[in-house]
């Protein structure tokens, strides 16, 4: 059940690939806009802010454990390509170690650290004891995210794209199933919508992980190869730490975002929660793809097949940009009806803080497109650096103008939902220009090196 993205066809490669990534997170979107519903709906607006709040958190978190992920998901997919078969072996056992003993630490951290963490976010008072009784159950869960980013990166590294989808519809499935019996029949309120979470998160980790120990024997570490490699732990750290690193800045500084959003009152977090819901299911699918087009790039890339290489950059490019366009003026025409999705229609305040947003934000879609084509493509050329510096002149731009902008009076929240594609702009004009102008040139050296580094 995997697949070599090193022949065939380009374009139709990566959409097949790309396909049940897309389905699964299409799926995952399904179940968080079910709970912000529920929540919503169920139990009200101030339990609407609170999940809401404590969601930027937890993307924050998952960011963490996701980067890690797929920086190794990354090496594994080079190696793979390059048909490395013992060093693929190494590498897994290296890093799950590695990436599981830092799951373990953060997930002590955050439990011991509520409370700061809360002030820092600046919690309103009437949802402070909410927020925290959501978040102290669901930081439970953050060995179970471990185990299913770390093998979904793992299986989709070899070209394997269904299982995880599999895994992860099942659990989405399970989660809204448990959120109207949490929610709705024993009315357990944000800590049922909470237990509902954990207990699908339980099923999707530990699941894959069986699955894949079971039907992917050569991946097991034999005896000689539990032991500490420091050169291909080095490689691992390499790739695993930027992409953390990438991965945790982005969404550090979406965080931040909220704690400043959060600053404006409860309306606006509701409307804020609200909208980030819909701008994460409408840019998703071209997100999967850019993850899917970073695999496709880093088999041939191992594989050393640079003119394959330069084909897909091409219509991944075509690709995302054709799909950005339609998604924005979707979203830019159908905003009031979407946002009236989570809230009812006597929320007029929420409704039109929340279209102001997307009508912002939305119309720009092209812009986190290309930027999503980016980090796959430094991440998959082994130049994860790179996209680090991409994301923090996308973030630091965006955090910088959202404070600034939202202080001067005659501006205020508009100046928040601003900032965001001006950032994206931004990092997009120097990712591009640091290809053409640079990396190019210097091309057939790096893939020497890559060589060299996995012996």
């Amino acid at each position: 059940m995997t697949k070599d993205l090193t022949n065939g066809g380009v374009t139709s490669s990566m959409l097949l690939f790309a396909g049940p990534m897309i389905a699964g997170n299409l799926l995952q979107q399904f179940y968080n806009i079910a709970d912000t519903l529920i929540v919503g709906r169920v139990i009200g607006s101030d339990a609407l802010a609170a999940t809401g709040a404590s969601y930027a958190l937890m993307i924050f978190l998952t960011s963490i454990l996701l980067g890690l992920s797929m920086g190794s998901g990354t090496l594994f997919s080079m190696l793979h390509g390059a048909g490395k078969p013992q060093e693929l072996r190494q590498s897994v056992f290296l890093s799950f170690t590695m990436i599981g003993g830092l799951s373990v630490l953060l997930e002590a951290a955050v439990l011991l650290c509520t409370d700061p963490v809360l002030w820092m976010m600046q919690i309103p008072q009437d949802i402070y004891s909410m927020t925290r009784e959501y978040l102290q159950i669901i930081f439970l869960g953050i060995l179970f995210t471990f185990l299913y980013n770390y093998f979904a990166s793992l299986l989709r590294a070899l070209g394997n794209s269904t299982v995880p989808l599999l895994f992860l519809g099942i659990s989405a499935v399970m989660n809204v199933v448990l959120d109207l019996l949490l929610v709705m029949v024993i009315p357990l309120g944000v800590a049922g919508a909470a237990w509902a979470t954990i207990i699908a998160q339980a099923f999707s980790g530990i699941g894959i992980g069986i699955y894949t120990w079971r039907n992917f024997p050569y991946l097991r570490p034999v005896a000689a190869m539990k032991k500490w490699d420091r050169a291909m732990a080095s490689l691992i750290a390499k790739y695993s730490f930027l992409t953390c690193v990438q991965q945790s800045v982005m969404n550090f500084g979406i965080l931040l975002v909220q704690g400043l959003v959060n600053s404006f009152g409860v309306e606006v977090m509701a409307a804020f929660s609200a909208a980030v819901k819909i701008d994460s299911f409408a840019y998703m699918p071209v997100q999967d793809f850019g993850n899917a087009f970073s695999t496709f790039i880093a088999q041939n890339f191992g594989a050393g097949k640079r003119e394959r290489i330069r084909r897909g950059i091409r219509s991944a490019m075509i690709t995302a940009i054709v799909f950005s366009l339609v998604v924005s003026a979707l979203v830019c025409l159908l905003a009031p009806f979407l946002m009236q999705i989570f809230v009812s229609a006597d929320e007029v305040e929420v409704i039109r803080i929340g279209v102001e947003y997307l009508r912002i934000e939305g119309a720009c879609y092209c812009g986190i497109g290309c930027l999503f084509l980016l980090y796959g493509l430094y991440r998959a050329l082994g130049r994860p650096g790179i996209s680090v510096v991409l994301t923090v002149i996308s973030l630091g731009t965006r955090v910088l103008l959202a404070y600034t902008l939202s202080a001067v009076p005659f501006i205020g929240l508009v100046g928040i939902w601003w900032s965001v594609p001006i950032g994206w702009v931004l990092a997009d004009a120097v990712g591009l220009i640091y290809y053409f102008g640079f990396y190019r040139k210097k091309q057939g050296r790096i893939n020497t090196a890559f060589s060299d580094e996995c012996g």
